[in-house]
């Protein structure tokens, strides 16, 4: 029988640099209760958001992406020559296909990288962040870039009350390359389809084909009071999960990036992984909202270039959201 050679990759991976987009655009509250019947007050407590971005006409998917993605690639002091992989986390390119990912690639002067789309919502990052791990240890890739982008106001209905004032748009970006130490965690993530429901885009593309589309343009709705028990009960159980894995107890973070759907899920996650108070907590929803699969990355952003974390700190990160899907684990900040 013929043995294959063995993979040339690098023992263990880390992220070497992290780079974000937010839109001009700031969108207040008082926007969203133009299209609501609703209060500031309301919307802050059940929420914790004030403001989030929305893109204009420029401000693309892929355009987000690349300036995300530029700043990243300079973050990590590489070229775009060096990247091997474009993977673009994302549910709101609305064509099937060419990948997005692909154009980025191409823009941003890679030498014909890999290049695919993913769709897991807003656990999106940490399933792209897992395969880019992947393929610095196989070998397959050098360097890897993976984005986190959303343009969720295409997708956001302003008159339903339950959602309207959630969902901004934006983009993230890492670059993940070799290390000589384990600076990304084991990856702990699944789906749980039997929930699927919860979380779910109005009607589908088909419906517009077959003359069953509804005069209003699909968009992204959910059973709050279902997907907040789910997210509070049951994500704090894969944080910890995550955790075991890398070998960590909570007194051993440093930072805790959890996906910014909503502060009062974040501060009950706290709590129940009794995280002391030196923890800095992303709570980047405040201003942001929920990005979906670019809510980690540009929460990462923000707390490195605030100095409210620090390069070399130890990180837990979770995203979960649509499927309904989760992934988690311990990482070092670049």
């Amino acid at each position: 029988m013929a043995k294959l050679k063995p993979s040339r990759g690098a023992p263990h991976a880390r992220i070497l640099g992290v780079g974000g987009y937010r839109p001009t655009r700031v969108v207040p509250n008082e926007v969203i209760l133009e299209t609501i019947d609703s209060s500031d007050e309301w919307i802050r407590s059940r929420s914790g958001i004030a403001t989030r971005h929305w893109a204009n006409a420029d401000e693309t998917v892929a355009a987000m992406s690349l300036e995300a993605a530029g700043k990243a690639i300079a973050d990590a002091g590489i070229s775009a020559e060096q990247i091997g992989a474009v993977i673009v986390c994302t549910v709101s390119h609305f064509a099937q296909t060419p990948a997005v990912a692909t154009e980025i690639a191409d823009k941003l002067g890679t030498d014909r990288a890999a290049a695919f789309d993913i769709s897991a919502g807003c656990a999106g990052f940490g399933y792209g962040l897992t395969l880019a791990k992947g393929m610095i240890l196989d070998g397959s890739a050098q360097h890897a870039l993976v984005i986190g982008v959303e343009r969720l106001s295409d997708l956001t209905d302003l008159t339903d009350r339950a959602t309207a004032f959630l969902f901004g748009d934006g983009a993230g970006a890492v670059v993940v390359g070799p290390s000589k130490e384990p600076e990304i965690g084991p990856a702990v993530w699944g789906s749980e389809g039997d929930k699927s429901e919860t979380i779910k885009q109005t009607v589908p593309w088909t419906a517009y084909r077959d003359g069953d589309a509804p005069e209003k343009f699909p968009a992204i709705t959910q059973e709050g009071q279902a997907v907040f028990r789910w997210a509070v009960f049951e994500m704090a159980k894969v944080a910890q999960q995550a955790l075991d894995a890398a070998g960590l107890c909570a007194d051993e973070l440093d930072v805790f990036i959890p996906h910014q759907a909503n502060m009062r899920i974040i501060d009950s996650m706290v709590k129940t992984l009794k995280l002391p108070d030196r923890v800095v907590v992303a709570r980047d929803v405040e201003t942001t909202g929920n990005t979906s699969a670019a809510s980690i990355p540009l929460a990462m952003e923000r707390l490195l270039a605030t100095g409210e974390a620090r390069s070399g700190d130890t990180a837990l990160i979770i995203g979960f959201g649509a499927g309904l899907t989760y992934a988690a684990m311990v990482v070092t900040l670049p």
